[in-house]
């Protein structure tokens, strides 16, 4: 299982000519250090992904292991 987290289109403009980026010479330090930066072919910008972590605001505490509710 790949740790990279693959987008379908590019932030920026929209387009799905997207590589991943290898760090060659010219990309921003950091940008490619940890293997998860992209490079879009369309508008020639680089950028990365970033998971932060799930959301328990979506959750309610009467909901069960399956989503069903016990009254």
């Amino acid at each position: 299982m790949s740790e990279r987290a693959a987008p379908y289109y590019c932030p920026y403009c929209g387009d799905e000519d997207l590589r991943p980026s290898e760090g060659r010479p010219g990309t921003p330090r950091g940008a490619g250090a940890a293997g998860h930066a992209w490079e879009c072919r369309s508008c020639n910008r680089a950028f990365t992904l970033s998971f932060l972590g799930l959301l328990a605001s979506g959750l309610r505490p009467d909901d069960g292991p399956e989503g069903d509710q016990t009254s």
